[in-house]
Parts: structure tokens; C-alpha cells; sequence
């Protein structure tokens, strides 16, 4: 029996000992029924132990059964952790071909001198390729070396070009690796290469949006994983980013109200996951967010002082017709207790706004969310931003300012270096997830 396995038979135990059918104990838990069930037979498993102990809770277990329930959920998160591990998203890797070489063997040249450049690597790299860059560095190094001895012999009326020419210390020089990118430039949306190239060394921490949506959802700075670019003040030099953020785009509400457009035929598109897997299923399945998308971004400081985040931007970098697909529910109905309090964006507003909107926990209200906010790295800030759309389908991103200790800039919030997209839904045919018929139906 598999450590997935052995965990559902516990949780189907103890269900069935407390004598409570699937709708009543998802009601207690705040989930769908239909996720429940799939918890109970093994199909999926938990992305928190939350949800596990609040089932332990509502089923009336002993300390000793929550105990090995634990257990059982750890095994199997760390068993599904490694599976997910082992089968990496595909990426290319560079294949040697007959004929000249990208990076050409260079030669001594008695009147031109090359200066370095830094040259970006692919992600991937094979074996040979490294020992073909060490060969080229190499080469390249004694090329450089040889170049040098030419042009002190030639000295300086020679007409020869002077390396560095283009790093000078002068109001026209430029820095090879260190020039800000705007957010209005074409490369600032590339998930390949961050906006800011003089920004500090991007950090994992457990729990950031490389990890936080299982499947690249989600959120990252030049500072932090995730695919968020860095817009820094164009006034004198960039200043470090002192943040590093977190993003979720696939956010459901009451983690199982959320619906997808899909241009599959239902007899094509996989059950709905749980939603830890929400961002692989859609991308698997074409799938974009329909009617309406929540974002959330866990901010942390990376410095020693505080970070004061001034306002939030909402920036539409394009507006289409709806696709005439199918919606795709990912729960017949659930519910919980708590709203969080959010900026509210309308999408279809000519100039959208990040509107603070108060929430509701059990009846206690929640203040709306006000900007200046300060954070820190003692102090983390958890931004929700929920956008809609009735008649737009929406290329979307959020700009966040801040101003720290050593400058102020613009944090560029987006899904993994591309725009955030939520498309219209209306009048769409509709479908959910018939259970028992194990098939999509309207």
C-alpha cells in the first residue's frame, strides 16, 4: 500500500466512525465535497496539514490517531514532493550540429581589440557544453591577453579601438550588465533574465511563489522567484531592491470556488485538482481564468531597515474579445466563514483601480487594506489583490512602489514574467465535475 493510500484509509476510518456523510463534513472543513472525496480515495492529498487537522478535529480523533494521521500526510507529501521532483517541466538543451560553432575559436587580431561581454547561458546545460565554454573562456582569455600586447605595441596614434570604450567613467558610458530596464521596454516581460541585472542574487525561500502554486504560479522580483521584474527610479544610479516577494495566481476563493476557460471539449479536459495543483492542471489543460482571478503576494524586507509600500498600480497591457470557450467549474458549491479583506480591481474600467474592500471573518469585520503599509524582514505583508472582467479577456500586471532605505522603485508583479490574463466569461456554456459519473456535465 502507498503512503497516499495508507493515508486515505485513515481519514476514510476515521469519516466513517464519526458517522458524517461527505456534504456535512465538507461544510465543517470549508472544502467541496468533491475534493473531500477525492482526499478519502487516495486521488489527491492535502497541500496543508491544516486541512488534516481540522478533519481530525471534526471527526472527534484521539490525539494518538491525529498523531499517526500526521504521519501518514507527511509520508505522503514528501512521497508526492519527490515524484513531482523527479519528472522536471522539459526544458531544451543545446545539441552540438555540424558546421562553425556559435562562439567562433578566436585569433589574434593585430588591430582590433574585443572588450567582454557577459554572454547569458541557457538554463540547461549538458556536460559537453561545459567543457566547451571552459575550452572558449579559456581561449578567449589568451586571445585577450595577445590583444592587449598588440595594442601596447602599437601604443596609442595607432587608430586602434580602446577596449571598455563603452564603460567609461563619462555622463555617456554605459555599463555593460548594470542598465536598468523599464517596465515599458521588450525585454522587461522575459521570465529568462530579470528586468534589473545589478539587483541582489535571487533567494528561495520555502513557501515563495516558485513552490507556493506547485507549478511555477507562482510570483518572483529580482530578488525572490517567481517571475516579478523590477522597475528601479531613473533618477541617478538604481538602488538595490530591498524586497523580495511571493506570488500566488491561482488563488481560489474559500480554496475551492474558482472556475477556468478552456477551449478543450469536456470529454478532453482532466477532473479538477484540488487547489495546490490549480496552476499544472490549467496549463496542462490551455486553461485561463474565467470572470475573475485572485492574486496574493507575500512581501518580505531583505535588508536591515524598514520598506514603506506606497500604492498599487494597475497597468492593462491589452484587451480582447472573449474567447468563445467552455467554463470549466472546479467545485458544484462550497463555502467558508471568513472573506479576506482585498483591493478590488475592475478590469473593464477604463483606467483600473486597486479598490480596498473590507472583509468578514465569522461575523467580525476586517479592515480594508490602506496603503502606506511598511514591512520588513521581521514584518512580511500579504497583498490579495482580486481582479474580474465581464467583457474583456485581459493582459494584466500590477506595479507596486516602495521606498527604503537606499532609493525607492517599482516592483512589477506579474505571473512568472508574462502578464496576468482573466478572460470574460459570459454566456459561455458551463460545466462541472459530475462525481459519481467521473465526467464532466452541464
Amino acid at each position: 500500500m502507498s503512503e497516499a493510500e495508507d493515508f486515505a484509509r485513515l481519514l476514510r476510518e476515521l469519516k466513517e466512525r464519526a458517522g458524517l456523510s461527505y456534504g456535512a463534513l465538507a461544510r465543517r472543513l470549508h472544502t467541496s465535497t468533491s475534493t473531500l472525496h477525492r482526499y478519502c480515495n487516495g486521488e489527491a492529498l492535502p497541500a496543508e496539514f491544516a486541512v488534516v487537522d481540522r478533519f481530525a478535529r471534526a471527526c472527534g480523533a484521539t490525539q494518538g490517531e491525529a498523531v499517526d494521521l500526521h504521519r501518514a500526510w507527511l509520508l505522503a507529501d514528501a512521497r508526492r514532493r519527490a515524484g513531482t521532483a523527479a519528472q522536471p517541466v522539459p526544458v531544451p538543451v543545446p545539441v552540438p550540429e555540424p558546421g562553425p560553432e556559435p562562439v567562433a575559436e578566436p585569433e589574434p587580431e593585430p588591430t582590433v581589440v574585443v572588450a567582454p561581454e557577459s554572454v547569458p547561458q541557457p538554463v540547461a546545460r549538458g556536460a559537453w557544453y561545459r567543457r566547451r565554454t571552459a575550452v572558449v573562456a579559456a581561449a578567449g582569455v589568451t586571445a585577450g591577453a595577445v590583444a592587449v600586447a598588440l595594442l601596447a605595441a602599437a601604443g596609442p596614434d595607432r587608430g586602434a579601438p580602446h577596449a571598455g570604450g563603452s564603460t567609461g567613467t563619462g555622463k555617456g558610458a554605459t555599463a555593460g550588465t548594470g542598465a536598468p530596464v523599464s517596465p515599458g521596454s521588450p525585454g522587461s516581460g522575459s521570465a529568462s533574465a530579470p528586468a534589473v541585472t545589478d539587483a541582489p542574487e535571487p533567494t528561495s525561500p520555502a513557501g515563495s511563489a516558485g513552490s507556493a502554486g506547485s507549478a511555477g504560479e507562482t510570483g518572483a522580483t529580482a530578488s525572490a522567484p517567481g517571475g516579478t521584474s523590477v522597475s528601479p527610479s531613473t533618477q541617478g544610479r538604481a538602488p538595490a531592491v530591498p524586497l523580495k516577494a511571493a506570488v500566488r495566481s491561482h488563488v481560489w476563493t474559500a480554496g475551492c470556488d474558482h472556475a477556468y476557460l478552456s477551449e478543450r471539449a469536456p470529454g478532453s479536459v482532466s477532473p479538477p485538482p484540488v487547489e495546490a495543483d490549480a496552476p499544472a492542471w490549467a496549463s496542462a489543460q490551455g486553461a485561463v481564468h474565467a470572470g475573475s482571478q485572485i492574486v496574493e503576494v507575500t512581501l518580505h524586507g531583505t535588508g536591515e531597515g524598514a520598506v514603506v509600500l506606497e500604492d498599487l498600480e494597475v497597468r492593462v497591457a491589452a484587451r480582447r474579445k472573449p474567447p468563445a470557450w467552455h467554463v470549466y467549474q472546479m467545485s458544484q458549491g462550497c463555502g467558508g466563514g471568513l472573506t479576506p479583506a482585498a483591493f478590488a480591481v475592475n478590469l473593464d474600467a477604463p483606467r483600473p483601480l486597486a479598490r480596498p474592500v473590507a472583509g468578514n471573518d465569522g461575523g467580525d469585520p476586517l479592515p480594508a487594506p490602506a496603503f502606506p503599509l511598511r514591512v520588513s524582514a521581521s514584518e512580511p505583508v500579504v497583498l490579495r489583490v482580486e481582479a474580474a472582467t465581464t467583457g474583456c479577456d485581459c493582459d494584466w500586471s500590477l506595479d507596486l512602489r516602495w521606498t527604503g532605505p537606499s532609493g525607492s522603485g517599482t516592483l512589477r508583479i506579474d505571473d512568472g514574467g508574462r502578464p496576468l490574463r482573466t478572460s470574460a466569461a459570459t454566456g459561455r456554456p458551463v460545466y462541472g465535475y459530475a462525481l459519481e459519473q467521473g465526467r464532466w456535465a452541464r
